[in-house]
């Protein structure tokens, strides 16, 4: 089979090995002249974002780079990436990276010509409607990891510096104009990160299919997205350089992000404080929260999961599909705890305070409480 396509959903995907060399064709048409690359400080000094940089220069498109990104990016990031993309006269942005680059990436373009504060355009209700939607700079988005899907979301996820919450801002224009997913970009991923980008789209795909809201395409895109997960993620973890386990793994982290548009659950709700306050690594806390949360909502997912199992090849319905969770983590060197990750049990109150206001909470399929979340927490230590 040859992994190599033109989609148009959610937006316009250029897919394949090799692709980033279509950069200046992307900018093109998505209407950029005079691109910001905005990547994480980790990939800037890699010879895939040299590669980009040189893609651009060589298009007349100049080299303009920002790099001052934290791996859970704040407020602050974001004042210095607008600062820089307006003093460079930029017109659009190159989102390069992982979900840190993508997500700053995204958030340069849409704050650049805004007045409010970004604050005032969380994903609550309709307060996307206070933006300035023709001031949003175009987006291209070239992702470099397997596993947030944010190239093909119409949202960001930033934290608070200063109340160690994060927030998630929404707009339909942050969607990028045009994807270019390279799986050659991902070759260079150490396990650890392939595994918890992995584990990131594993669940999003649970969590979109768990949650009650109807939503039958998204329900479908999810199961899909499993299954290439569970085929194609021990094969990128044991050969970094297994190109169709990597493109397999692209296409399973944007369908995760395409699924859960039918909502999310208990184990982001759980992971973004987490994150916040430890700063601990967005896909690997998810895994780790994953079995506990499973346990939590087995009276209204069951079933659900028993079809799914079937599905995936797993047999005992929904507790073999609870006991493959376990054993897929541990396969791909997960802790089993949170306290593995440096959480304390003294935190708890602080991180369930962060967690019944996180907008997952209202994809869970068991309604959350601030005593359930902290039952959760507690089982996941």
């Amino acid at each position: 089979m040859s992994l190599v396509g033109n989609w148009s959903y959610p937006t316009a995907i250029k897919f394949g090995a090799g692709r980033v060399r279509e950069l200046p064709e992307a900018c093109a048409a998505a209407g950029i002249k005079r691109p910001l690359l905005v990547t994480d400080r980790g990939l800037a000094g890699l010879p895939i974002t040299a590669q980009a940089l040189e893609i651009m220069e060589a298009a007349g498109l100049g080299r303009g780079v920002f790099s001052d990104v934290d791996p859970n990016p704040n407020e602050t990031n974001l004042e210095a990436g607008v600062a820089a993309y307006k003093a460079g006269d930029h017109d659009g942005v190159i989102a390069f990276g992982g979900g840190s680059g993508l997500d700053l990436g995204k958030m340069v373009a849409f704050m650049a010509g805004q007045t409010r504060p970004v604050w005032d355009f969380e994903d609550i209700g309709d307060w996307w409607t206070r933006a300035d939607a023709d001031a949003i700079a175009p987006i291209v988005a070239v992702p470099t990891t397997a596993g947030t899907g944010s190239e093909v979301g119409r949202a960001s996820v930033i934290t608070n510096s200063e109340t160690h919450a994060k927030k998630i801002i929404f707009h339909p224009k942050v969607l990028p104009a045009v994807v270019i997913c390279d799986p050659e970009l991902t070759v260079g991923m150490p396990k650890f990160i392939t595994a918890g980008t992995g584990l990131d789209a594993f669940a999003h795909c649970v969590e979109a299919f768990s949650s009650p809201h109807y939503h039958p395409m998204s329900q479908g895109i999810a199961l899909e997205g499993m299954r290439l997960v569970k085929e194609y993620l021990p094969r990128a973890y044991a050969d970094g350089s297994d190109i169709e386990a990597r493109a397999q793994m692209m296409s399973a982290a944007m369908m995760g992000a395409t699924a859960f548009q039918k909502g999310l659950g208990a184990i982001h709700a759980m992971s973004h404080p987490i994150g916040a306050v430890f700063n601990t690594h967005h896909g690997t806390t998810n895994a780790v929260c994953m079995p506990a949360v499973l346990e939590f909502n087995a009276p209204a997912i069951a079933d659900r999961l028993e079809a799914a199992a079937a599905y995936l090849g797993i047999s005992g319905g929904f507790d073999g599909f609870r006991a493959f969770v376990q054993e897929f983590n541990d396969s791909l060197g997960i802790p089993r705890k949170l306290s593995d990750l440096g959480v304390t049990k003294e935190a708890i109150p602080e991180l369930v305070k962060g967690a019944i206001v996180d907008p997952s909470c209202g994809g869970n399929p068991i309604e959350l409480t601030e005593d359930n979340l902290a039952g959760l927490f507690e089982a996941a230590l």
